[in-house]
């Protein structure tokens, strides 16, 4: 073989080696353009991630994971990973999840929140749900031109992003963002895995609330951001899924949020399994939870079979 045609393989297997790594490539876009709501600059160390993790957010972000076209729902889905307020699962329950998302045609964007920090925040109860809502104006603002349909626009999260899905969901109308354009915040649908969504004593996930509200939160914040607390026949479509042993997050919460959305005749399904534990996702087969998922989607009318 002569020298020209080694060189000539090693580009062809340096391709194929490197494609699939091509193919998974996405866009990263930062949420805000110039300066960032309710920031303050340069006052806690930026913690570099580790094993999936990401320790502090000081740039919000969504990465973006498309579909190809030929098998787009024009559905997608923003995906809030959990970690107490305190870190973000963000390989995990972010961009593993979001992988799956797309290979069923369904847009995906993981979001990348900033965590609750005195430190970084005027107002830290507020920050991560600025950043949701964001997500949402964004998505909803580029449909179009992303190929997607702007009435199935959903959120879904994990455990302490489940709080926040819901906040999401149960606050779009809070005036907590610039949206001159007037841009529809609520999510056309909720998505929760076991999620927290009470911050009331003894039902909530005490590291969730003390990150997010404080240490003493008043009764009027407690129950402001107690989730149960505020649906009404506006909140989205929901699908809730949660262990039974989870002895980290009461089950009760899922449970308590059905009723109320059932209350309020808003179409919810709600998946308890035996066992599994918190985190279920980062051991389970992705079909065995998932799979149940994209039914209800299917179901409820948000994609096609």
């Amino acid at each position: 073989m002569t020298l020209r045609s080694k060189i000539a393989l090693l580009k062809l297997l340096l391709f194929i080696g490197f494609t699939p790594l091509l193919a998974e490539a996405q866009d990263t876009i930062a949420l805000y353009n110039g300066s960032i709501p309710n920031s303050i600059r340069n006052k806690a160390p930026v913690k570099p991630p580790a094993s999936g993790m990401i320790y502090s957010v000081s740039q919000p972000s969504l990465t973006i994971f498309m579909p190809e076209k030929e098998k787009s729902t024009g559905a997608a889905v923003i995906i809030c990973p959990g970690g107490s307020y305190k870190v973000l699962v963000y390989e995990a329950e972010g961009l593993r999840t979001a992988k799956k998302f797309q290979e069923r045609g369904i847009a995906a964007f993981v979001l990348k929140y900033r965590l609750p920090d005195d430190a970084t925040m005027p107002d830290k109860k507020i920050g991560p749900l600025q950043d949701a809502l964001q997500a949402i104006k964004i998505v909803r603002e580029h449909a179009v031109q992303w190929g997607l349909d702007s009435n199935k626009i959903g959120i879904m999260g994990f455990s302490a992003g489940g709080h926040l899905a819901a906040t999401a969901a149960t606050h779009y109308q809070n005036s907590v963002i610039a949206n001159p354009q007037k841009i529809n915040l609520r999510p056309d649908f909720l998505i929760l895995v076991y999620p927290v969504i009470s911050m009331q004593a003894g039902l909530t996930h005490p590291d969730s609330r003390n990150n997010l509200l404080g240490n003493n939160p008043s009764r009027e914040i407690t129950d402001l951001f107690s989730n149960e607390l505020q649906v009404n026949e506006k909140t989205p479509p929901t699908y809730i899924t949660h262990a039974g042993d989870d002895q980290l997050v009461d089950t009760e919460n899922s449970i308590r949020f059905y009723q109320q959305l059932r209350k309020n005749h808003v179409p919810a399904e709600l998946h308890l399994y035996p066992t599994g534990g918190h985190g279920f996702v980062l051991h389970l087969p992705p079909a065995d939870w998932l799979d149940p998922i994209f039914h209800w989607m299917v179901s409820s009318h948000l994609i096609a079979h």
